[in-house]
């Protein structure tokens, strides 16, 4: 935690009183304390991670760094490891100082220290040791008076206070000629360094994976282009880091270099440069080899139904509109849909229809065959809807039997005090005056009176409701589907009685008889 403070100085005083907190806090507190000089010091160091340019004093148990606005101390206990790493260009280093716990600032936190600098930088300083320390504590790992190139300089002190050796990069070489491949990770532009245990990436954001993390690598296609190729390392805890953008000619050393490390290659056996090469394709992860797209099976799948519903149909679309109607049975099942279909209220439509039928003598057969080509033909019309327009439902029938539902306390409440409301607010609409009542119900403190009532209530409602299903109130959809089907063709029957239809070839005393209750039979209708 970083806490700071305004501390106001006060001129007609002698003592700073900055220095005087400071003083009183080190005494009380269990701090790390810069007791004596700094070992060395280096002025504006060009800092990646965290970015700016500090001064770096280095102590025997810990390293400060001083800029303009932030300070860090980092305890030696908690630096991992050091590498140093040549830039790309042959100019400059890398000298990176892995760190656990990191220093953080605020919410962002820092797992690597890199210090950029130049290899033509040179500085000379004399360690503030003595002999006998350099040579008891640091086993003559360090001298009296050092110089050479500054980053040579700093690698060699860090590596004498942390005690531990400085990575570098081991046997490979890329195409350009340097152990460093250009690469992007996430949104960052960078290098990445193949090293003897491991991959670390330079620098934004920074990453190390060793071997032992590693579960498996994969060469993949980098967004569709032919001339760069993606890196893709997967770690044993399931994180994948994608290392994309990689030119072509560093496929084949990037290769030989994991496959000699005896790392799990993925997609191995395929190569650029060869696409004719077998492979595994469940191996194979979106690699460069693949000319042709991926099969989609869902698309194969829809595909091959559109071909059988077409020879189905006889190539005619729209068919399975008419196939729908046709095989749709509302009373075989007492589904939502029967429901839905049976309680349709007849049209004007539909009752003119019907009583041109009469007119014109068809029989119970004719009526029948009549209606589902009716429902066809209004399927198959479409009606254009205009923008913003609802779709009609239909309107269902209320039984009056059913007890109504109990009112709320709320309800209860403004129902009596309705007339006041209005009383009080004169030409009040009936929705100011809802919004009025649920304000004043808001504000009401004692609810008891209508809260028990509204319990009452449901208490009755729930008596009532049980009466009524008892009395067979509220049957099953397809009860209700199957007596208004029992209904409407009893409707039927008794219109085509009322109106009988003169056949050819009968006379009118045998055309006036009433029709039978039972239909005709196959030799009847053949007559």
């Amino acid at each position: 935690m970083e806490l700071r403070f305004h501390i106001p100085t006060d001129n007609s005083s002698e003592i700073d009183p900055v220095q005087a907190f400071n003083d009183n806090v080190v005494a009380k507190a269990s701090i790390i304390q810069a007791t004596g000089d700094a070992i060395a010091e280096f002025k504006e160091l060009q800092c990646l991670t965290p970015r700016g340019r500090y001064d770096i004093k280095m102590f025997p148990s810990f390293i400060q760094l001083h800029g303009k606005t932030f300070d860090y101390k980092i305890p030696l206990t908690t630096v991992l490891r050091l590498f140093l790493l040549p830039h790309k260009d042959g100019r400059q280093m890398f000298f990176v100082i892995s760190l656990d716990p990191p220093i953080k600032q605020g919410q962002t936190r820092y797992h690597f220290l890199i210090l950029l600098f130049s290899k033509e930088e040179e500085t000379t300083l004399d360690l503030r040791l003595t002999e006998e320390e350099i040579k008891e504590k640091y086993e003559d790992k360090l001298q009296k008076e050092m110089g050479g190139p500054t980053f040579e300089v700093i690698s060699r002190i860090m590596k004498a206070l942390v005690q531990r050796k400085i990575t570098v990069p081991g046997n490979f070489c890329g195409h350009s000629g340097t152990p460093a491949i250009t690469c992007s990770y996430r949104a960052g532009n960078g290098l990445l360094y193949p090293l003897e245990r491991g991959i670390i990436f330079v620098h934004k954001p920074p990453v190390h994976i060793r071997f032992d993390e590693i579960a498996n690598v994969n060469f993949a296609r980098s967004g569709g282009s032919t001339r760069s190729f993606d890196f893709e390392v997967e770690t044993k805890n399931g994180v994948v880091h994608t290392f994309s953008s990689i030119e072509k000619e560093e496929y084949g050393k990037l290769f030989d270099f994991v496959d000699n490390k005896k790392l799990r290659i993925k997609n191995r056996g395929t190569s650029f440069e060869k696409p004719n090469t077998t492979y595994n394709e469940d191996e194979l992860v979106d690699s460069d080899l693949e000319d042709e797209p991926v099969p989609d099976a869902y698309l194969a799948h829809v595909k091959e139904e559109g071909k059988q519903r077409e020879e189905e149909t006889g190539g005619m679309g729209g068919s399975s509109e008419d196939e729908s109607d046709e095989s749709f049975n509302p009373g075989d099942s007492g589904s939502e849909v029967a429901e839905e279909f049976d309680s349709n209220p007849p049209t004007s439509s539909d009752s003119d229809d019907e009583e041109d039928d009469k007119a014109s003598g068809s029989d119970d057969k004719s009526l029948k065959e009549k209606k589902p080509k009716e429902k066809k033909k209004s399927k198959s019309a479409k009606t254009v809807k205009e923008p913003g327009m609802r779709k009609r439902r239909k309107k269902k029938e209320r039984d009056e039997n059913k007890p109504k539902r109990p009112q709320s306390a709320y309800l209860l409440w403004l129902n009596e005090n309705r007339e006041a409301i209005k009383k009080e607010n004169p030409g009040i609409s009936i929705t100011e005056i809802t919004k009025k009542g649920g304000d004043m119900w808001k504000e009401l403190k004692d609810k008891s009176k209508w809260d028990a009532l509204a319990a009452e209530a449901k208490k009755e409602y729930e008596k009532a409701m049980a009466e009524y299903k008892a009395s067979g109130g509220g049957a099953t959809t397809a009860e209700k589907g199957t007596k208004k089907k029992d209904k409407k063709e009893n409707d039927k029957k008794a219109s085509a009685t009322k109106s009988p239809t003169k056949s050819p070839g009968k006379s009118e005393d045998e055309a006036s008889e009433p029709a039978e209750s039972t239909p005709p039979s196959s030799e009847e209708m053949s007559e």
